[in-house]
């Protein structure tokens, strides 16, 4: 699913919450999603309703790179760059090596509209990164870019990249609110971590 802004990434809604959830765009019972991204962040959600998966999915130790692009206020310069993909301390403890990259000129995003648009200071340009990370800590690429001056305005995740190698699940061709069914070659790829030992061994 490519979640769009102003929903939470849970199929009931929170009372007395502005957002909406993922029950006003996907009609299917008993599934949830495998991670979560905060209501004013963007991209890609997987919906399964099997456990195990989901663990496999989300844990950090078992390795698999999370690919978001990034909207920040500013333009980075190399030290900020090479603060960002060395780590940075948030909340105390400095996050992992991440690979982070810029996206300009025939790179450049594209991306649908949001709505509402971000806000846009005249005299302040704006610039697209791609951040490559194996941890998920809370409202983490935000930070990140707030550490070395660039604060973010727009954040979308735009892929998954397992780590045995198989292709990576994206966004790609779903506008924000569509979902799809994996095919078959995409179920097998994530059915086929559960066979990993390791699985078994940590849950």
């Amino acid at each position: 699913m490519n979640k769009p802004y102003g929903v939470l990434s849970q199929f009931t809604p929170e009372p007395g919450s502005r957002w909406g959830c993922l029950s006003d765009l996907v009609p299917i019972p008993r599934v949830y999603a495998a991670g979560r991204l905060d209501a004013d962040s963007e991209g890609l959600l997987v919906l399964t309703d099997h456990g195990r998966l989901q663990k496999q999915l989300t844990d950090p130790r078992f390795g698999h790179w999370r690919v978001y692009w990034a909207q920040v206020e500013g333009s980075p310069n190399r030290d900020q760059m090479h603060k960002l993909e060395s780590g940075v301390i948030i909340q105390g403890k400095r996050t992992r090596q991440a690979h982070v990259s810029c996206l300009e000129g025939s790179n450049s995003p594209t991306v649908a509209e949001r709505e509402p648009p971000i806000r846009v200071r005249k005299n302040i340009p704006t610039s697209w990164l791609e951040l490559k990370l194996k941890e998920g800590r809370n409202r983490q690429v935000r930070r990140m870019t707030a550490a070395v001056g660039l604060p973010t305005l727009r954040l979308i995740r735009h892929r998954i990249e397992l780590k045995n190698g198989e292709p990576a699940f994206s966004i790609e061709g779903l506008n924000p609110g569509q979902w799809r069914q994996l095919s078959s070659i995409e179920a097998n790829c994530l059915m086929s971590l559960l066979k990993n030992p390791a699985a078994d061994q940590r849950g």
